[in-house]
């Protein structure tokens, strides 16, 4: 394990353990879902159902809003441990997301990350909260989208510290693994076999832990709290949480 500088998390069926657009969809979650899991194979780009989704919702700002505390109670095992660990240990967090940008940012800032760790699809709403609409041009809404914001974030004048390592579980995730050092496609939620297939590691494990290891190399940490993350993450290593191709 050589170690990276920097780790991208997906958000949603991977830092949680829920998609946040199905959890607005309420009567329309079937068909919602059905959409999801297109994109998310790969079958279809993401910006040919992203609209089609949030015309069927058009969540009003409360109902985004109350999806944040949905978020932190779904999020996975360990999640808030590893990205403590991480960022004690110096390495750089980024969220990139094709969920709605309020209720991502406010899971990024339960988790104590700036708003400009989060890349994820802003929205609008009318003065009395009702939908208004998203930013289709925004790059989370439409597929390649996060290869391109990750590339971007890497040119930027104060560029994310490489190597990186992207972890996510859709097939909008894969698309930005040659931006990267290191795809993990992240199994603990959804396992999607076109991702899987492809993918050259896969965490099999629901917790995030063997991600600290990972990124941190073999050396045993000196900050007990950055310790106890990264010797469960062993642990989940030794019992075969990652798969290599």
């Amino acid at each position: 394990m050589s170690g990276y500088r920097t780790v991208v998390f997906d958000c949603d069926s991977t830092l949680c353990g829920l998609e946040g657009i199905e959890e607005l969809a309420a009567d329309r979650r079937h068909e919602v879902t059905a959409l999801t899991d297109a994109a998310m194979r790969g079958e279809v780009p993401l910006e040919e159902v992203y609209g089609r989704r949030l015309d069927l919702i058009r969540p009003s700002r409360q109902a985004v809003d109350d999806l944040v505390p949905l978020y932190i109670d779904a999020l996975v095992d360990d999640a808030a441990a590893t990205v403590a660990a991480l960022r004690t240990a110096g390495v750089a967090i980024r969220i990139v997301s094709g969920g709605l940008l309020p209720a991502v940012l406010g899971l990024a800032r339960h988790l104590a990350l700036p708003d400009d760790a989060v890349a994820a699809v802003p929205v609008r709403f009318h003065e009395d909260g009702s939908w208004a609409g998203h930013d289709a041009l925004h790059p989370a809404a439409r597929a390649g989208g996060k290869a391109e914001i990750v590339r971007a974030w890497r040119a930027a004048p104060s560029p994310i510290p490489g190597p990186v390592l992207l972890v996510g579980d859709g097939a909008t995730d894969l698309e930005a693994r040659h931006e990267v050092d290191l795809f993990v496609a992240y199994a603990g939620v959804v396992a999607r076999p076109a991702v899987l297939s492809v993918a050259p590691v896969v965490l099999r494990s629901r917790s995030l832990a063997p991600l600290v290891p990972l990124a941190l190399g073999d050396e045993d940490p000196d900050h007990e709290s950055v310790r106890d993350v990264f010797r469960k993450g062993t642990d989940l290593i030794a019992d075969g949480a990652f798969e290599w191709r």
